[in-house]
């Protein structure tokens, strides 16, 4: 194959040739989606419903429960489709979407994380201005700016990715569309296209990362100010589950992109792959519900409502 032109369709991981093992993971996977979708739609309808969590805290939740159901539900869905129907097969097309969306939720994730952090940092360090800085408008225009800028940042890396001519096959070594699976399969040479685009990336990406850095810094040392041990613990508890999200993303994303040639693998890849983009959208709600007597109250209550109305319809 001479070029990108000339594929019709990928094929992805092949995790293994073994009906019985394919069959378990579909079902490993479901089961982790399916927790997704419960999780992070549990904590969008709860976040709705209740008149109290309607702050600029929850608010960013929201919208990150809803980048974390569509990235899951972007990866996700494809191999377990392949998985049950025994094939490895993706269109072109369907690879292209999937990589752009998966671009543009995942960027649009991170920066909302550092948005979060910079709430966090406002609420701790700086309470008397909270309503100033991080007014209902103010949160609208940070959020809709992280959106739209990722969607467009994902709009230039998807063509320019795409716009590479492929020499290499089209099998690719991950259980979804991933760009440097991608750019493996590319002519020599031609990847060097991508290389300015990754460069800005990184630099936008650092930067996200040194302000939540700083913010955090920022945050502990005004935190380890606090006189009484209660408001130093409600503090943590609003700051540490956000951390953890961070770290989690961060550390799995950043070792999958910079990982030296050395030690790669297509295992070490694959598990790599599902840790920052299977888990994360996963064990966010719980994260963040594990720590949040409000959120927990809020999410109770509105099963106690479903269960209620079950019941009176019933009878």
């Amino acid at each position: 194959m001479s070029n990108g032109s000339s594929i019709t369709q990928f094929l992805l991981l092949a995790f293994m040739d073994t009906r019985e093992v394919q069959l378990l993971h579909f079902w490993l996977f479901l089961g982790i989606y399916l927790a997704a979708l419960l999780g992070n739609g549990l904590i969008i309808t709860a976040i709705a419903c209740d008149h109290r969590l309607h702050t600029p805290m929850y608010f960013f939740l929201l919208n990150l429960s809803l980048l974390d159901l569509g990235s899951i539900s972007t990866t996700v869905p494809k191999p377990m489709a392949n998985f049950l129907w025994d094939t490895r097969a993706i269109s072109y097309a369907g690879c292209a979407a999937q990589v752009f969306l998966f671009l543009f939720l995942m960027s649009a994730e991170y920066c909302l994380l550092t948005i979060m952090a910079y709430d966090r940092y406002i609420a701790i360090c700086r309470p008397l201005h909270y309503g100033t800085f991080l007014g209902s408008r103010a949160c609208v225009h940070m959020a809709a700016a992280a959106w739209g800028t990722c969607f467009f940042y994902a709009v230039l890396h998807t063509a320019n990715t795409f716009s590479i001519p492929l020499c290499h096959g089209n099998a690719l070594d991950q259980f979804f569309c991933e760009i440097p699976q991608i750019l493996k399969l590319s002519c020599s040479e031609s990847y060097l296209r991508e290389v300015w685009l990754l460069v800005v990336s990184a630099f936008l990406f650092l930067g996200c990362f040194v302000l939540i850095v700083l913010s955090y810094v920022q945050i502990f040392m005004a935190v380890l100010g606090i006189p009484s041990q209660q408001g130093r613990h409600k503090a943590f508890s609003t700051c540490l589950p956000h951390l953890l999200v961070v770290s989690l993303l961060v550390s799995t994303g950043t070792f999958a992109c910079l990982k030296p040639p050395s030690i790669s693998s297509p295992s070490l890849d694959l598990v790599m792959a599902v840790l920052y983009s299977v888990v994360p959208p996963a064990v966010n709600p719980l994260i963040y519900s594990m720590r949040n007597k409000e959120l927990k109250d809020a999410v109770w209550i509105l099963i106690m409502d479903v269960f209620l109305k079950e019941q009176t319809s019933s009878t």
